[in-house]
């Protein structure tokens, strides 16, 4: 029989059970310790995910268990959690994601044994227009994080000549992941091409260790740049969300310095962060990815990038899935 321990959090009250079932085996690291982190980080991660679907990935039975994606928010859902609609062209309908603006949703969140968080690119209010865009780097062994802190400053230095800052992240697995907020007007029509084009820019010039064809055979030894992610259907795992690994590693920001020094020191440890560093390196830096939900950049027009259309036609012309 499941233990169940009532809560009130910011006034909402929650049913919390099984706290004592550990989730992640090898580190002995329990539910309850789920929802501490996300409870403790929550200052940092919700400005990131206010007003954004969200994608759960979870892990009810732990990380060696078999897991399931949830789109649709579940109908047991407490009156208070937000939700949004959004047409899906692959299922004819509309799927209801969860929005997680605020502490109670994101401990209920957390409660579901969602130990990985998928927001979209986008703001619910206008889910065509992403407000960044995203490069994962996603090593293919032997390679591992070091060689995609290489990719990672190749990448960085191409955006500084083009005027654009960028900013890394841990993929809290075996990559990394860098973002260049937006935060005006575009669509994934513009910066999905674009990715592309910097993605085979990069294979072109490095070819023995870049790839931009997601086939694995292709991938042995070197870093796919994943341009991919930036789809009106696709989401990135967010920032500061814990990762279904070994050990309760997050996706966590880095300073370039950071970046540098581990490719310098060709040390792999160094871009790893379990829950505990990443509270620890918060409560001292802050929140290194604030940039990326404030600063506003126009791509340049490289590749044919157009400016969009207004909001209101782009909902009825751009009816892809999600």
């Amino acid at each position: 029989m499941s233990k169940t321990t009532v809560v009130d959090v910011d006034g909402k009250k929650l049913s919390l059970s099984n706290l004592d079932k550990v989730l992640y085996p090898a580190a002995g690291f329990t539910k309850g310790q789920v929802i501490d982190y996300y409870v403790r980080i929550a200052p940092a991660l919700l400005p990131h995910f206010a007003g954004r679907p969200l994608t759960l990935k979870r892990y009810p039975e732990g990380v060696d268990q078999e897991y399931f994606y949830e789109k649709n928010a579940p109908t047991h859902k407490p009156e208070w959690v937000k939700t949004v609609a959004i047409w899906s062209e692959g299922n004819h309908r509309n799927v209801n994601y969860v929005l997680a603006n605020d502490l109670p949703t994101l401990v209920w969140v957390a409660n579901l044994a969602s130990l990985e968080l998928h927001p979209s690119l986008s703001l619910a209010k206008d889910i065509y227009c992403p407000t960044m865009m995203v490069f994962d780097l996603d090593p293919g062994p032997p390679a591992d994080v070091v060689q995609c802190a290489q990719v990672g400053m190749w990448l960085r230095d191409i955006f500084e000549r083009l005027g654009l800052q960028s900013f890394p992240k841990t993929s809290g697995s075996k990559g990394l992941q860098i973002y260049v907020p937006l935060n005006t007007p575009t669509t994934y029509e513009a910066t999905k091409p674009f990715a592309n084009a910097l993605a085979r820019l990069l294979e072109n010039g490095h070819r023995d260790l870049v790839v931009s064809d997601m086939k694995k055979a292709l991938r042995v030894g070197k870093v796919l740049v994943d341009w991919s992610q930036n789809d009106e259907h696709k989401t990135t795992i967010g920032v500061y969300s814990l990762r279904a690994r070994e050990h309760p590693t997050v996706s966590t920001p880095v300073k370039w310095e950071e970046v540098e020094r581990c490719l310098k020191r060709k040390d792999a440890s160094l871009l790893v962060f379990e829950a505990g560093d990443v509270l620890k390196r918060t409560e001292k830096m802050g929140d290194l990815f604030e940039p990326v939900l404030k600063l506003k950049q126009e791509l340049p027009n490289l590749a044919g990038n157009q400016q969009p259309p207004p909001a209101e036609e782009r909902k009825t012309s751009n009816r892809r899935g999600r």
